[in-house]
């Protein structure tokens, strides 16, 4: 805990975001930080709450109470060492994560909770400031290989458990540069990618080897590849877009989100070539999905010199508070605006798209939508329902489907005869991650469908560990919530 009057003393204090008119003409992040005293004393704020339901509020069981309380101590060091004891990556999730430990913190039943994540993220950046992330290299090898498909935090953490325990391994990357989603998904304005090659050399030179441009199943047998290897693990994401099947889906300007975002990345990063390009510059665009996908949408089409920007949800408004039927400590589906909302988007609730609308080329001109209502009756599932009388014509250059993914591709599992669930997600025991090959493993989105980052590297953490027991017979890798103890 911090402070023992803390949290009566001390509101909750968040970062600043940088005026709207100076942050568009950018792609860098844009939040100014706090001060270090500012930091200390929203530490301070962490209560002796008894029982600290944000371990269980967070999928990586991360240790907050202690870290907060070294930060309120001004123990930096020590705060770095506690958090990296559960969390591979905190200066991801300290940017990127919703954060359900905040949800989960008892300060947050009738006071704002305290700001675990911006915590986190401060931690992360004075540790590496100070030099105290270096390269941990295990001091011997076991002999034995492991490969590791797909580069994103699923990957990249199981990659550094298993380096650590004394295997050899291999990540393959199907993409030119390794991140998976967390480079080519996230726009630089939320993460800015010098923060992934920052993490990524620390692990080269721990010894971990990544082989780009490598699609497992395309370019290289699956097959092969396993009996190259002791072990296989699969973090491949669940990749296979959410379509929308109505009239006009196949015009020129309806594009899905994650053709749009990844090829604005490589524009960011000074990728010449890329392919037929994809600009809301000077379109009134509409983005249909309210949810962080839709958000990055939202920022980068307005970055990018949108005339409008309108968000589309088949939701109904959520309130702002807690809702009655989802209490403490569970996650609530609350009423969430994004920094990309406030830049100048027009939100819509309750309200479908029909049909798409276009000129004789081919070219989206339009769209009808009907706002929609759901029924709901005691032990069914809720109906969606058109209201009468409610269409309505939008004009419209550019469509960008923020509707999520329906689980992985499947080539792999086909090569290899995995099992998989009717979401196509490659199924494997929650235990340990086994699929039902032999020395074949899965971890991440590939596994449990599209989930948060924080939950790809939980998995990807414990894979590590069942992948050790599974190679030797036994794992110093930790599970959920226990300290790294790396095998020297």
């Amino acid at each position: 805990m911090g402070k023992i009057t803390g949290f009566m003393e001390y509101e909750r204090q968040d970062e600043v975001y940088a005026p709207v008119k100076e942050r568009i003409k950018h792609y860098k992040e844009f939040t100014r930080p706090l001060k270090e005293k500012e930091l200390q004393n929203q530490g301070a704020r962490c209560m002796d709450c008894g029982i600290p339901f944000c371990h269980s509020g967070c999928p990586l069981g991360n240790l907050i109470p202690d870290f907060n309380d070294a930060v309120y101590r001004g123990k930096w060091e020590k705060a770095s060492e506690i958090l990296h004891a559960t969390n591979n990556f905190p200066e991801f999730t300290g940017r990127l994560c919703p954060a359900p430990c905040e949800e989960a913190c008892v300060l947050g039943i009738n006071e704002d909770p305290v700001s675990i994540e911006n915590i986190e993220k401060n931690i992360t950046e004075v540790a590496f400031k100070k030099g105290w992330i270096k390269p941990r290299p295990p001091q011997t090898r076991t002999g034995k290989k492991v490969a590791i498909v797909g580069s994103g935090p699923a990957g990249l953490a199981a990659a550094q458990q298993l380096n650590r325990a004394g295997h050899s391994v291999t990540v393959y990357e199907r993409d030119e540069k390794i991140g998976g989603l967390l480079r080519y998904g996230i726009p630089d304005f939320k993460m800015e990618k010098h923060l992934i090659d920052r993490r990524l050399k620390i692990m080269e030179e721990e010894g971990i080897s990544f082989k780009t441009n490598q699609h497992i199943g395309v370019d290289v047998d699956a097959t092969v590849l396993k009996s190259d290897h002791d072990a296989l693990l699969l973090c491949g994401g669940a990749t296979v877009k959410r379509n929308l099947p109505i009239p006009g889906s196949d015009l020129k300007g309806v594009v899905q989100a994650m053709d749009f975002l990844p090829q604005n990345n490589r524009r960011v990063d000074g990728t010449k070539d890329l392919g037929e390009e994809i600009l809301a510059t000077d379109k009134d665009v509409i983005v249909i999905g309210g949810g962080d996908t839709g958000s990055d949408c939202i920022g980068t089409s307005i970055r990018q010199g949108a005339k409008s920007v309108t968000n589309f949800e088949i939701m109904p408004k959520a309130t702002i508070g807690r809702p009655e039927h989802q209490p403490w400590p569970f996650w609530p589906m609350r009423l969430r605006t994004s920094s990309s909302h406030k830049e100048g988007a027009e939100r819509v609730f309750s309200i479908s798209t029909k049909k798409f609308v276009g000129d004789k080329d081919g070219n989206l001109k339009g769209l009808v939508t009907a706002e929609v209502e759901w029924i709901t009756k005691p032990g069914e599932r809720p109906v969606l329902k058109e209201v009468p009388g409610t269409e309505k014509k939008w004009k419209c250059e550019l469509a960008l489907l923020a509707l999520g993914f329906t689980g992985s591709e499947t080539t792999i599992a086909e090569q290899l005869g995995l099992e998989i669930d009717p979401r196509t997600n490659i199924k494997a025991s929650a235990k340990d991650y086994r699929t039902n090959i032999d020395s074949v493993f899965v971890a991440g989105d590939q596994r449990r469908g599209q989930s948060l980052i924080v939950w790809a590297i939980s998995e990807g953490r414990q894979a590590a560990h069942h992948i050790d027991v599974f190679l030797t017979g036994t794992s110093n890798l930790p599970l959920k919530g226990e300290g790294d103890l790396p095998r020297v």
